[in-house]
């Protein structure tokens, strides 16, 4: 089994998301997307706890979900019974799906900042190989990432806090990036109190590499992708290594093999 040791342990993960809004932004973008290009069947990789794929699926899209970590898919399945939909999630990493899964996709989703987790050129290339090996001809690989241009010319080291409440307990959560060159040690810490008491901490952390806009295109088009396509954000507003806050790239397999 698969173990993935920040995720597995972020049982608070769905609160450190707001889910609500998070989709009210994104799913205008896929919706005009995939319905400009006949978009029937989706897989989300590295689904997380399940939430883009039960919202396709809440929409009429045949969707699937994979991930690594096996207490993620473990949510993500409970969360699609909650939502009264049926969304198969399976326990696979990058460079796994195309001889575990029944595809062709129409289009395939790799959204959160996934794809940094891959520290290595070769398991980038085999990733992105498999998207396209698990799409059919002209399918659709949608990849967003955060801009690591911007991140490593400006040394962009902590995101903005996220918090949330449920009755009388309290979370607030806080990343940053420790740099070495373009590798980052990604730091998860979740502070957790109830009522007046005292905050609890507990620091996580796993590495990432910062690739960069131009190697993940150029890789794009030798792993199977014949057209790329990078947006600033589901805004669509044309992608600018400088400013743009996040890389969003609509990659489309080729209809003949390369």
């Amino acid at each position: 089994m698969n173990t993935v040791p920040l995720y597995d342990s972020f049982d608070d993960y769905d609160r450190f998301v707001n889910w609500p809004a998070r989709l009210e932004f994104e799913l205008p973008f896929f919706r005009r997307l995939f319905q400009q290009e006949k978009v029937r069947s989706v897989l989300d990789v590295a689904c997380g706890t399940g939430h883009h794929a039960i919202a396709l699926a809440r929409e009429g899209y045949q969707a699937t979900g994979a991930d690594i970590s096996q207490a993620m898919v473990d949510r993500a399945r409970l969360n699609a019974q909650e939502a009264g939909v049926e969304v198969p999630f399976y326990p696979l990493g990058f460079g796994e799906l195309a001889e575990a899964l029944p595809g062709p996709y129409d289009a395939l989703l790799c959204l959160g900042n996934s794809l940094p987790h891959l520290t290595e050129a070769p398991a980038l290339e085999r990733a992105l190989q498999d998207f396209a090996r698990v799409l059919r001809p002209g399918g659709l690989a949608i990849i967003q990432n955060r801009n690591l241009d911007r991140v490593l010319a400006l040394q962009e080291r902590f995101m903005p806090p996220q918090v949330a409440q449920a009755g009388d307990r309290e979370w607030v959560f806080m990343r940053f990036y420790d740099f070495n060159g373009d590798r980052l040690r990604f730091n998860v810490v979740r502070l957790q109190r109830q009522g007046q008491g005292e905050w609890t901490a507990r620091l996580d952390h796993t590495l990432l590499r910062a690739w960069r806009y131009q190697e993940v295109a150029s890789r794009l088009q030798e792993s199977g992708f014949d057209a790329v396509t990078a947006y600033g954000s589901y805004r669509l507003e044309p992608f600018a290594p400088e400013s743009s806050g996040d890389l969003l790239l609509v990659a489309r397999r080729a209809c003949a093999p390369k």
